[in-house]
């Protein structure tokens, strides 16, 4: 094999591998392997002669024919040169390790194919058919049938038919990498040619279209197209190339291609018009002519097609480590892979609350901000208004008044007063709470490798939240019971500073007298009202240590051991199913390996044949 085939096959086959891959074509930013790599699009208005030509360049009958519009899917076709002797067949993508050796079996099937998306309707679609022929009688290329181009809606076609086809020829044809091969009735005046203004406008400066002059056998006597054919009419950068495709009558007859291009050439060698031309001519010298530009095409933009591979391989290999590499089958590794994942996320998870990622200061802001606001905002005035402190001392005296210091009422003011406390000490255990959860929520996510693992995830996240709700728990426990140690031992210490009552030398009958007006309840209730003051003082500062030694503290001292325990006694199958992959995950490993396979094997292959003479 030469190198020039060695190069076309080699982008063949690599054209092929993208297509099963699925890597044909897209939106991408960076333009995939397929559109980095030369084909030839086959373009021409509506009985042009298109299919002809193409029948002609493979040497089979394999088109479907008729009248209108036939052509209603692109037709991606890729010939492959195979040894002498070698049988024909030809495979289409959307039946895989199907050999058709039966061309006609094959038109029926392109037919059927398109009827499948189209409907029997003379609709149009977008989406190509894959077909590839493997044959000694062809040269490597790839083609691409397009609709042919139209003027006028026929019934059962939308309005938009026209432009709704040159839309889809020219999103093919405007490609810098695609070849236009652009087909024209030598009957008909060049300059009406539809395939011709469309090349023009996508290819101003020639240099990716050839010209191809079809049906010269049926053009008025006395009348030739060598004008065109010379490049007199209308100049392309490469030669125009003519075609004499077979009749109707050959067609009904079943004239085989095989005779059909021997006619083809003693029409051109006989011709007393084209006879200077005949060694320029006809579908062979095509299938040649453009097997020698694809192959100088492809040493052109071969450092390019390079670069776009070496680039891709990195993206590829980049993603495959993000996804993570396929998971041991023994008990021993799994159970290693588990305890692996869980010491990523505890250490992101203590990341947060370090300081080391947001979402720990909002600890702090429950002690700096939530806590202070929910103690102001307990209701004191209310519980030490005249009218209750009051009430509860005279309650508190019973059938006897107080001597000297209603004491008993004291205490019965200040255990309700303190008893407010108990609200805010829970609601900062249970912002706390709600912190943490969200950390671990938000640390489970930020764990890339965990990604992989739905099951792990939920698992670890239950696990998570039972052993913060356990903290939870007894910062609850430890809260409340400051809360209820201030309401155990008052600090004597504050009432025996407090001005006393009777003084020195004073008027104990006035005194009592003065006991129940509204001063005597006042500074009572100013006096237990300090003293409040004083224990919340305190718990503002008591609480948050509490909290923080009894949740966050042990979140990052021990929120996986108890997780870690029971991981340790599961067996073989239930440590399996902790590392079941997310199913999309693992098809888009798969895709990826398969991707990065064919663009290693594209680099090495060629490498090999690039610079071989």
């Amino acid at each position: 094999m030469t190198t020039m085939e060695s190069l076309i096959g080699l982008v063949n086959r690599i054209q092929r591998a993208c297509t099963v891959l699925g890597d044909y074509g897209g939106d991408n930013a960076l333009p995939t392997l397929w559109e980095a790599l030369p084909s030839v699009a086959v373009v021409g208005g509506q009985s042009s002669g298109k299919s002809s030509v193409l029948e002609s360049i493979v040497g089979r009958d394999f088109l479907p024919r008729g009248s209108g519009i036939v052509t209603r899917r692109p037709l991606v076709l890729q010939l492959h040169k195979t040894d002498e002797g070698q049988q024909e067949y030809a495979e289409f993508l959307h039946l895989p390790k199907r050999r058709f050796a039966d061309f006609a079996v094959v038109r029926k099937e392109i037919q059927d194919e398109t009827d499948r998306m189209t409907g029997r309707s003379k609709q149009i679609s977008p989406i190509p058919i894959h077909l590839s022929i493997y044959s000694p009688n062809v040269v490597n290329l790839t083609l691409i049938d397009l609709p042919g181009l139209t003027k006028v809606a026929v019934e059962g076609q939308p309005d938009s038919i026209v432009q709704d086809i040159e839309n889809m020829v020219r999103s093919y044809v405007e490609k810098p990498n695609c070849i236009i091969l652009a087909i024209s009735p030598a009957n008909q005046d060049i300059a009406t040619s539809d395939a011709i203004k469309l090349a023009r406008e996508v290819d101003p400066t020639g240099e990716r279209t050839f010209g191809v002059l079809t049906k010269l056998d049926l053009m008025d006597k006395g009348t030739n197209a060598l004008d065109v054919l010379e490049g007199r009419s209308y100049r392309l950068q490469h030669p125009w190339v003519g075609i004499v495709n077979r009749s109707q009558a050959d067609i009904n007859k079943n004239v085989d291609m095989i005779a059909a291009r021997r006619r083809e050439r003693d029409y051109f060698a006989t011709s007393s018009d084209y006879s200077h031309l005949s060694s320029k001519m006809g579908s062979e010298y095509l299938a040649k002519l453009l097997s020698r530009h694809l192959e100088s095409v492809i040493r052109a933009r071969i450092p390019s097609i390079t670069s776009l591979i070496n680039k891709s391989i990195d993206e590829l290999e980049a993603e495959m480590d993000h996804l993570g590499r396929p998971i041991a089958v023994d008990a021993g590794a799994q159970l290693y892979t588990i305890l692996e994942l869980c010491r990523a996320f505890d250490r992101i998870f203590k990341e947060h609350l370090d300081g080391g990622r947001p979402g720990g200061d909002r600890i702090y802001g429950v002690f700096d901000n939530q806590l202070p606001a929910a103690l102001k905002k307990l209701p004191f005035d209310r519980h030490l208004s005249l009218q209750n402190v009051r009430k509860v001392v005279s309650e508190a005296d019973g059938y006897q008044p107080h001597l000297i210091a209603p004491e008993q009422g004291y205490r019965r003011l200040i255990d309700g007063a303190l008893n407010y406390f108990r609200g805010p000490a829970e609601a900062s255990v249970d912002a706390v709470h709600f912190v943490l959860k969200e950390l671990v929520r938000k640390s489970i996510g930020e764990t890339q490798e965990l990604k992989r693992f739905p099951t792990l995830q939920a698992e670890l996240a239950a696990a998570c939240n039972e052993a913060l709700e356990r903290f939870r728990d007894d910062g609850k426990k430890t809260t409340l019971r400051l809360v209820d140690m201030e309401s155990s031992y008052l600090t004597v210490e504050f009432f025996r500073r407090l001005p006393q009552e009777v003084e020195k030398g004073g008027n104990p009958a006035a005194s009592t007298v003065d006991r129940y007006t509204e001063g005597h309840f006042r500074r009572i209730g100013s006096n237990v009202s300090s003293y409040v003051g004083m224990v919340s003082e305190t718990l503002k500062y008591s609480i948050p240590k509490a909290v923080v030694h009894c949740q966050v503290k042990e979140a990052k001292r021990s929120l996986l051991d108890h997780f870690y325990t029971q991981v340790g006694k599961k067996e073989g199958k239930q440590l399996s199913q902790m590392l079941d992959e997310d199913p999309a995950l693992m098809e888009r490993r798969q895709q990826c390996a398969k991707r990065l396979e064919l663009y290693k094997s594209a680099r090495d292959e060629i490498d090999s044949v690039s610079w071989a003479r």
